[in-house]
């Protein structure tokens, strides 16, 4: 068991993937020699060269489109996105060829790409750099969407991305870099770490559900503690895959609960937690003694980063959904 960076866990895991398969690449702009900009490649070049590791023309759009075309060629591109907001430029190949290209060929092409996106604010950054665009992957069919909150599942779940022969855009919680956990490289392995498409349980309790994914995973657990001073006993499930979703643990929950707040960083109009309220509550609907409430950023393109504490959802607006939603 060892204590690492969620950074550090990532590039870790890149490291396992390549080692245990030739046919892995990693691509970006400034993946090679800088190392990327949150340096999570940092001296894979050097280990694996510059054939295996390698530095892209500024162009999201290219990168993708070659990821595709090396696909199909048998080998497993590892795409860096530098960041959230600069994935734009390739979304057209991503939901035009990507997602697309295995199920038009009846399986028969496999498309093992996967996209490695640092999405949320929190770093004080400008414009087009704190962005959580989940939602719009999460609808597109073909597409496997995922998020880790955590250095083990960071070391563990890039790999599983990297070894499905599926497309998996790969959400990585930027402002969660730096924080520290236990990663067990011993006693787990691939086969053996928790599967890739399916939600946690990471705090157990019995007053209330809370459902979350990345960054704000840690803002729910510290809501969950203050909670405790309030006399009340949150669960907190972090989804983990956003697609497809695993309602399971979540609908166990609310069965016991009888309440579900949703927590995520992005808008809420048409969002990923609009799918989780709306199913557990078709699923759970005689278990429910309150309506699902959501707790999330709000409908405005994403502001100065003056104001960004004002606009991401928080311990005090997580405790507040509780309050209201224990009160019906």
């Amino acid at each position: 068991m060892a204590t690492t960076t969620l950074a550090r866990a990532l590039t870790d895991g890149l490291r396992a993937a390549m080692e245990r398969d030739p046919k892995v690449l990693v691509m970006g702009e400034d993946v090679g020699r800088l190392g990327g900009v949150f340096r999570i490649t940092d001296g894979l070049q050097k280990d694996f060269g510059e054939q295996r590791v390698l530095d892209t023309p500024l162009s999201e759009s290219g990168i993708i489109g070659a990821a595709v075309g090396l696909a199909v060629r048998g080998f497993r591109p590892v795409c860096e996105i530098q960041f959230d907001g600069f994935v734009f430029p390739g979304y057209d190949q991503i939901v035009s060829q990507l997602a697309k290209l295995r199920y038009r060929t009846q399986g028969a092409v496999p498309v093992p790409v996967v996209v490695r996106i640092p999405f949320g604010g929190g770093i004080g950054a400008v414009e087009h750099h704190s962005e959580s665009p989940e939602s719009l992957f999460a609808h597109v069919a073909g597409l496997k969407v995922v998020a880790c909150s955590n250095p083990a599942d960071a070391h563990w779940m890039i790999q599983q991305a990297i070894v499905s022969d599926d497309p998996v855009i790969f959400f990585e919680p930027k402002r969660r870099y730096w924080e520290k956990g236990e990663v067990d490289v011993g006693a787990t392995t691939l086969e053996s770490a928790f599967p890739l498409h399916a939600s946690r349980v990471v705090r157990p309790g019995s007053t209330l559900t809370v459902a979350t994914y990345g960054p704000m995973v840690k803002t729910c657990l510290d809501a969950a503690t203050a909670a405790v001073e309030d006399g009340h006993d949150l669960e907190v499930i972090d989804l983990r895959s956003l697609s497809p979703l695993d309602l399971g643990p979540v609908a166990a929950s609310v069965r016991r609960t009888g309440r579900l707040v949703v927590v995520a960083e992005a808008p809420a109009e048409s969002s990923v937690t609009a799918e989780v309220a709306a199913r557990v509550q078709q699923e759970c609907f005689f278990s429910l003694e309150a309506p699902v409430l959501r707790v999330t950023g709000f409908d405005t393109p994403y502001p100065p980063s003056r104001l960004e504490d004002a606009y991401l959802p928080d311990l005090d607006r997580v405790l507040d959904a509780v309050d209201r939603a224990l009160a019906w």
